[in-house]
């Protein structure tokens, strides 16, 4: 299908910055409306110079910023037929992945919720109403292998593993819900894979060289599993290359 309008939460920098990009370089497109959180780490999404962008601020933990944001998205172009989240942390000041238990901490704990579980859930209740009913559209957010239970041999990383979990029963629950109101929406998960951006470059040692992908490539990957997916696929946890995830 042809996407003619799209949203990326979160496309400041990173893999966010890349999908949109990488949706730019589309020629269907007339409409990108694309997410920051402060112009202060947005550089790179103000310097992209195309007509077809619409840059609006939005905070992913506040509720009223949300309304704010769908209320400021213009209808010119027709309903978003694509909408990715893409805003997530796993580490910043005051919060990094747990080794063990005597780690957790309540407020990390409620952070990374906050951002990576509940913040996709609102930009789902906000933004999918106003995509199409009937014809073919895609919702998908950023999740990740680590979020799978069954997948789980490792230990450790409990809010991240944890939020990511709570993200991929979120986004299920709202696939069946949406299977009654938007017949033709795609529903999905995603795990990027390892890419070299701010997130995990603290925790790039152990990854093979062949296995850190660039934002442009995982960007390019996660486009084609998005998009390739049907109605028939909502509510999935799909892998970068299609394959499906364990729970």
């Amino acid at each position: 299908m042809e996407i003619r309008s799209a949203v990326v939460i979160g496309a400041s920098r990173g893999l966010g910055l890349a999908i949109t990009e990488e949706i730019l370089s589309t020629e269907s497109i007339q409409s990108v409306t694309a997410s920051y959180r402060s112009e202060d780490t947005a550089e790179a999404l103000f310097a992209l110079e195309d007509p077809r962008l619409r840059r609006l601020p939005l905070e992913v933990t506040d509720e009223a910023s949300f309304e704010a944001f769908a209320g400021s998205m213009g209808q010119g172009d027709g309903p978003p037929q694509l909408v990715i989240h893409c805003a997530g942390i796993l580490h910043e000041p005051g919060l990094s992945p747990e080794k063990s238990l005597r780690q957790c901490r309540a407020e990390a704990l409620q952070r990374i919720f906050a951002v990576n579980s509940i913040g996709p859930v609102l930009t789902a209740k906000h933004l999918i109403p106003l995509m199409p009913k009937r014809e073919a559209s895609h919702f998908a957010a950023l999740s990740a292998m680590v979020g799978s239970i069954g997948d789980n041999r490792l230990g450790g990383w409990y809010g991240y593993r944890a939020s990511k979990a709570a993200l991929n029963q979120l986004l299920k629950t709202v696939s069946i819900e949406c299977k009654r109101t938007h017949p033709g929406l795609c529903v999905s998960a995603i795990h990027p894979g390892t890419t070299d951006t701010d997130l995990s470059q603290p925790f790039q040692g152990n990854v093979k060289p062949d296995k850190l992908y660039s934002p442009r490539q995982s960007a390019r990957r996660i486009l084609r599993v998005v998009l390739a997916g049907s109605p028939e696929d909502s509510g999935r946890f799909a892998n970068w290359d299609g394959s499906l995830i364990p729970w």
